[in-house]
């Protein structure tokens, strides 16, 4: 996936300076960043970070946006303390440091996170949206959990090798044209998959022109060719999520 030639195209991008809407809290055994909607709607969504981590202020502005738009959102520590993967560090030690982060080996911090959404935010219906590494996390749960309205993976790694079309609810797939890590026939392959299989609503769209991280790690100013596409994912997720949550 990386070495040291080849980075991993999640270091593309920028780290926005931004402070966040919401508050740090314990959650069982996992901290998190939760912001509160501003309307008491019954509606939550977890948002689940990149391999930079929870603390990333990209993936929080992204929590603050969907809460901004009537839910109550949650950014939780998926690597449970582990050290979340920095730029700096030396590529090609980057799948054995993956091998310890699997997005598919989380349901006991889902599970956490649900029981604190119930119980604590009182939510009623619940969504989830991921980037990247989080993408992949995003597939998992909604071929596991039926409880999840809907979900929206953005450039979350497909993997060939694996029941990939079993979802149990409505999923959105945002994936870019130029991704380095997500091949084209990799996004072919799901397509083919659900369409043969898939039982519930899905969509997939891939955008023209675009990398790896263009939806949360691209700053809004940082080309007018770039702009219209990441507000389309944008609004195009957050419909996502009005419609089905």
């Amino acid at each position: 996936m990386a070495n040291e030639a080849y980075p991993c195209p999640c270091d593309i991008g920028h780290r926005l300076e931004y402070g966040g809407m919401g508050c740090e809290v314990q959650v069982e055994h996992i901290k998190a960043y939760v912001t509160k909607s501003p309307v008491a709607a019954g509606k939550a969504v977890i948002v689940i970070q990149d391999i930079f981590g929870w603390q990333l202020p990209n993936t929080r502005y992204m929590a603050d946006m969907i809460a901004g738009n009537g839910y109550t959102t949650i950014v939780p520590d998926f690597f449970v303390g582990q050290e979340p993967w920095h730029p700096s560090a030396d590529w090609s030690t980057f799948p054995e440091w993956l091998k310890t982060r699997n997005a598919r080996k989380i349901d006991k911090e889902v599970d956490a996170v649900l029981r604190y959404l119930k119980q604590q935010c009182h939510a009623q219906k619940i969504g989830v949206v991921g980037f990247c590494w989080g993408g992949a996390a995003v597939h998992h749960v909604m071929m596991k959990y039926s409880e999840f309205r809907a979900g929206v993976s953005v450039y979350g790694i497909v993997k060939d090798s694996e029941d990939i079309y079993s979802l149990k609810n409505p999923t959105l797939f945002i994936f870019a044209e130029n991704d380095a890590v997500i091949p084209l026939e990799h996004v072919s392959l799901l397509t083919q998959k659900l369409k043969e299989h898939c039982k519930v609503e899905y969509q997939i769209k891939t955008f023209s022109g675009q990398t790896h991280g263009f939806v949360h790690r691209k700053r809004e100013d940082c080309s007018p060719a770039d702009k219209p596409y990441i507000d389309e994912a944008r609004r195009n997720l957050l419909e996502w999520l009005n419609k089905y949550v």
